[in-house]
């Protein structure tokens, strides 16, 4: 059964009153800082944490969305519902309001748990856990507010990053940290959270391996090979999932449900059929019977051999001419499907990538571990050096497409983004470094934020 969600009212309004009034507490509401007082309180919280992560503009669908368009996975159609039209053009203003949905929903998520983890309820191994998973959401949304809100760390550490806010205060006016500093928050919380979880429930929340797999995808972020390595083995060897094969491949997408039985999925944001997006669901911009405004790449289909079981769930067809529809995600009444976050696969990728520089044999094997599952008449990789390390690449593209990876990993290792024909013709070749491959601060932001800085070109 799926988790079920409870929202905290958190809405907030910014109006011109009184030093005295706003120094009276409300007669009719308890202040935040008395509002945990228990563990059931903080479970009440963390729900509506998760729920949170619901939001349309993160995994509701905007973020997975986003990782793919900006790269070169999928396009927009040209006949579409002007969902996106920007990020397919690479013409993104100011005043986007995904990029404010994506902004102003992090932050929202963030102070939700950061409510958490400023109480004092910590005394029992499920006080202990709800904080651990409090961690862990924390970072997540960190991680992803400076990987489209900044540079790379591997193009600078020490350029300006997101804002840093750990307590919970709707009023601040902070300035943006550095990249570093964002990461050392990203990878302390992962720390606390790894250490603090014990419990694991579903897939739908995370648990001490989810928190490592996230770890291991930080390091690599970062470039720490090493760490990464380390990370990614210590799921792999130690958190009892097992990758999903050829055989299951198809039934495990299918499923709308999360997953108590530890198949592929680490952790994933729940939606079901009464805590949903309806028609602002993410498979509704992929399926031809919701929007079905965003199309599989033309050359992305081309890289599946007829025997991969991916293929499957990619279908030709006719849409403002030819086309290549995407059916990973086909529940889009009733129970909705939930947006995968963590797969081991991406993590048997993550160790294979990472073991490159100093075992090429173990690189070949996690590597092998995903693609011989995918296709029954595939031997495995047999390539060294710089050309496994490009197999490596183009197999994470094919394993992880339509899931909102493609993007960081171009980022992270600073390539340009080549696409294909699909695409507009003033936005298929995206140089690194390019300006609009970071997404603006929202300008309500810095309407209201006099300590905050817009990225470059904006």
């Amino acid at each position: 059964m799926k988790m079920k969600y409870y929202f905290i009212g958190c809405f907030f309004f910014l109006m011109s009153c009184s030093k005295d009034f706003l120094e009276k507490k409300p007669y009719n509401a308890l202040p935040v800082e008395d509002a945990l007082q228990s563990e059931a309180d903080i479970l009440v919280a963390l729900r509506g944490a998760y729920a949170s992560l619901r939001n349309v503009d993160l995994y509701g669908r905007t973020i997975p969305v986003l990782g793919d368009l900006m790269a070169d996975v999928t396009y927009q159609s040209l006949t579409n519902s002007n969902r996106y039209t920007f990020y397919n053009q690479y013409g993104t203003p100011v005043v986007d309001g995904n990029a404010l949905g994506m902004w102003t929903a992090g932050y929202h998520t963030i102070l939700r748990v950061n409510n958490i983890l400023n109480s004092t309820i910590d005394g029992t191994a499920t006080a202990r856990q709800y904080r651990g998973e409090a961690h862990a959401i924390r970072a997540l949304m960190y991680f992803e507010l400076v990987r489209f809100f900044a540079k790379p760390y591997t193009d600078n550490p020490s350029d300006v990053g997101v804002p840093i806010i750990t307590t919970f205060n709707i009023g601040v006016k902070p300035k943006r940290n550095t990249i570093a500093e964002v990461y050392a928050l990203i990878l302390d919380d992962l720390s606390k959270a790894y250490n603090l979880m014990t419990q694991t429930t579903n897939s739908s929340q995370f648990t001490k391996y989810a928190a490592r797999a996230l770890e291991a995808k930080v390091h690599l972020t970062k470039g720490d090979m090493a760490n990464a390595r380390t990370a990614a083995i210590d799921v792999i060897n130690n958190g009892g999932y097992t990758l999903v094969g050829a055989n299951n491949y198809v039934s495990y997408w299918q499923n709308p449900a999360p997953l108590t039985n530890k198949l592929e999925t680490l952790f994933e944001v729940s939606s079901d059929g009464v805590a949903n997006l309806g028609f602002d669901a993410l498979g509704y911009i992929y399926s031809q019977n919701g929007y079905g405004d965003m199309i599989c790449a033309s050359d992305l289909y081309n890289s599946y051999t007829a025997t991969d079981v991916r293929k499957s769930l990619l279908t030709p067809g006719t849409r403002s001419g030819a086309a290549v529809f995407v059916n990973k995600y086909t529940n889009i009444v009733t129970d909705r499907d939930d947006t995968k976050v963590l797969r081991l696969s991406d993590v048997y990728m993550i160790a294979a990538e990472a073991s490159l520089g100093t075992n090429e044999t173990d690189a070949r094997n996690y590597l092998n571990a995903v693609a011989t599952r995918r296709d029954a008449s595939f031997t495995g990789f047999t390539s060294t050096g710089a050309a496994l390390l490009e197999d490596i690449l183009t197999e994470r593209r094919k394993e992880l497409a339509f899931e909102g990876h493609r993007f960081h990993d171009l980022n992270r290792l600073k390539r340009t983004i080549n696409r294909s024909a699909d695409y507009p013709a003033s936005a298929r070749t995206i140089p690194y470094p390019f300006n609009r491959r970071l997404l603006p601060i929202p300008q309500a932001e810095m309407d209201a934020n006099p300590n905050m800085v817009q990225n470059p070109g904006y």
